[in-house]
């Protein structure tokens, strides 16, 4: 029976960390099912969804720290199952900008939280604008329980987005 690992990797950025860690994953027999790579700062950052059978996932657990040293980085693992989906009646996409402010992001998760809306995905980035002030931009993937209007989370959602002076859209996702 496969079995499945989430591998996390963090360090200085470098050219050929992904292909050593890809590397290590083939020769251990292992199969990556899905992953995010980012650079925050001057720092690499990775993320894995590993399956294998028992043997496999051990000897990348067992073999991951050392690689993990050589290549200067902070290395964790996790055992999982697979991700079981809760009946949804629908998928949204939630996009927003504006004036990055402390709290912004908690707030808003915030508010989808208390609703049970489950965030499937999420990126954010600040950038500067043409005058200099830093502006963010965020972008989530929703899926919004049954039973729940989605009409009146849309309208939740978007009456706090214009509280904080932001602009944005809360649409299906296509």
């Amino acid at each position: 029976m496969p079995q499945q690992l989430v591998v996390t990797a963090i360090g200085t950025d470098r050219t050929g960390i992904v292909s050593k860690l890809a590397r290590l994953v083939t020769d251990c027999n292992c199969n990556i099912i899905d992953s995010r790579m980012a650079i925050f700062g001057g720092e690499f950052t990775f993320i894995m969804l590993l399956s294998g059978d028992l043997a496999a996932i051990s000897r990348i657990e067992h073999l991951l720290p050392g690689l993990g040293l050589e290549l200067d980085l902070t290395t964790m693992t996790k055992r999982t199952s697979a991700h079981q989906r809760k009946a949804v009646a629908a998928h949204y996409v939630l996009e927003y900008k504006g004036a990055d402010r402390v709290g912004t992001l908690g707030t808003i998760t915030g508010l989808l939280a208390s609703r049970q809306v489950y965030i499937g995905s999420l990126q954010s980035e600040n950038k500067l604008d043409e005058y200099g002030q830093s502006v963010m931009h965020t972008m989530m993937t929703l899926e919004l329980p049954e039973g729940e209007p989605a009409q009146q989370i849309e309208s939740d959602v978007m009456a706090l987005v214009h509280s904080m002076n932001l602009t944005g859209s809360f649409h299906a996702q296509t």
